[in-house]
C-alpha cells in the first residue's frame, strides 16, 4: 500500500513488535476465473505496489499490474489530485487499456493522533478526494489501532466516531466509500486500553458514525486472529466490505505467538484458511479489490518484477481455493 498511511502504520509495528471503468472489470474477472477452474466472481485481484515492497509512481504501477496479469491497481490519491484534466484523460485511458480498473486509495488523513494533526490532515483531504473523484476511484481505506495508552475504549470510540465521521462526511460528498480495517493480531494488543480488534466491534463503530458510505476493509489475517469465521462475513452485504487484504501466516509459530509484520503471502502456508474467507466473500457478492498485503522481507527484497509476478502468483492459487458460491 504506496499510501500516507503506510509509513504511520509500519512505525506502530516496528513500535510494538520490538467507476468509471467498474463494469469492463467483472466480464474480466469472471473469464480469468473459469481458465482458473475457480467459480465466477466480481471481486478482482489488485496490484498494491507499497505492500509487497515496489516503490514507483502511477504510471509504472499501471504498468507493472497490467505486465503481470493483475485486474486492478491502487490509485493514489495525491499524485491524481495534481493531473490536468488532459494528463488525467491519459492516464485514464492508459488504464482503460490495459482493461485495468481502480482498487481502494489510502487516507491521507491522520485521525490517531492529535486535534492538530487531524485537522491538518482534514483541510486538506478535499483536494485529494477531488481528485480521486474525477478518476473515477470510488473507496478509500485505513486502519484503526487496537488499544491506546491514555483513552479508554469508550473515550477512544467517542473519539473515532467523531473523527471518522467528519472524514466520511467528505468522502461523501465527493462518492467516496471508506473502508476501516480492524486490527486482530493479538501480540499487537498490549496498550493499556484495548480497542476495536473485531470485524463486530467494527460494525458497532461503523453504525455509530452513520453516515452510510462506510464500511469493512476486510484482512484474513486479522479475521484469523480475531477469530472471527467464514460466518461472520456472510452476514454482511456486498456494500459493508471496501476492500479486501489477502496473507498467510508462518507455519511453526503458536497463534499467540504470530507476529504482525511476518506474513507470508495468500495461500503460501495455507495456515490462513483463505479459501473459507474467500468463499465467504464471493458467496455476498463482493465486488471490489482483493490485495497481497504481506509485511514480508523476503517479497520485498525482490525486484519489481519478480515480487509483482510472486504475488499474482499466490492471489491465484488462493482463488482457486475458493468454493462455488
Amino acid at each position: 500500500m504506496n499510501t500516507p498511511s503506510l509509513p504511520a502504520r509500519r512505525r506502530f509495528l516496528r513500535h510494538v513488535a520490538v467507476a468509471g471503468f467498474a463494469a469492463t472489470a467483472l466480464p474480466l474477472a469472471s473469464r480469468f476465473a473459469s481458465a482458473a477452474g475457480a467459480p465466477a466472481r466480481k471481486m478482482t485481484m489488485c496490484l498494491s505496489p507499497g505492500s509487497i515492497g515496489v516503490n514507483v509512481g502511477q504510471r509504472e504501477a499501471i504498468d507493472l499490474a497490467a505486465r503481470h496479469g493483475f485486474e486492478s491497481v491502487e490509485p493514489f490519491g495525491d499524485f491524481l489530485a495534481g493531473l490536468s484534466a488532459t494528463e488525467l484523460d491519459e492516464l485514464l485511458a492508459a488504464l482503460k487499456a490495459s482493461h485495468l480498473v481502480w482498487g481502494t486509495a489510502g487516507l491521507p488523513v491522520d485521525f490517531r493522533g492529535d486535534e492538530r494533526r487531524f485537522n491538518d490532515g482534514l483541510q486538506r483531504l478535499p483536494k485529494v478526494a477531488d481528485g480521486l473523484q474525477r478518476a473515477g476511484v470510488t473507496r478509500v481505506g485505513t486502519w484503526l489501532m487496537p488499544g491506546d495508552n491514555v483513552l479508554t475504549y469508550r473515550q477512544n470510540f467517542q473519539r473515532h466516531t467523531a473523527r471518522l465521521r467528519a472524514v466520511a462526511q467528505m468522502l461523501k460528498d465527493h462518492q467516496l466509500r471508506l473502508g476501516l480495517e480492524y486490527v486482530g493480531t493479538r501480540t499487537l494488543r498490549g496498550q493499556r486500553y484495548s480497542f476495536i480488534h473485531s470485524l463486530a466491534e467494527l460494525r458497532e463503530l461503523i453504525a455509530e458514525i452513520g453516515t452510510g458510505n462506510v464500511g469493512a476493509v476486510l484482512d484474513t489475517w486479522h479475521w484469523w486472529q480475531a477469530g472471527d469465521t467464514g460466518a461472520d462475513i456472510e452476514a454482511l452485504r456486498n456494500e459493508d466490505v471496501v476492500s479486501v487484504d489477502l496473507n498467510d501466516a508462518p507455519a511453526g509459530v503458536a497463534f499467540d505467538q504470530q507476529r504482525d509484520n511476518r506474513r507470508e503471502l495468500p495461500a503460501a502456508t495455507g495456515v490462513i484458511d483463505v479459501g473459507a474467507f474467500l468463499t465467504a466473500l464471493n458467496r455476498i457478492g463482493y465486488d471490489g479489490p482483493g490485495r497481497a498485503e504481506p509485511f514480508n522481507e523476503a517479497v520485498n527484497r525482490l525486484s519489481k518484477d519478480d515480487a509483482c509476478a510472486a504475488t499474482i502468483t499466490a492471489l491465484k492459487k488462493a482463488f482457486r481455493l475458493m468454493r462455488a458460491a
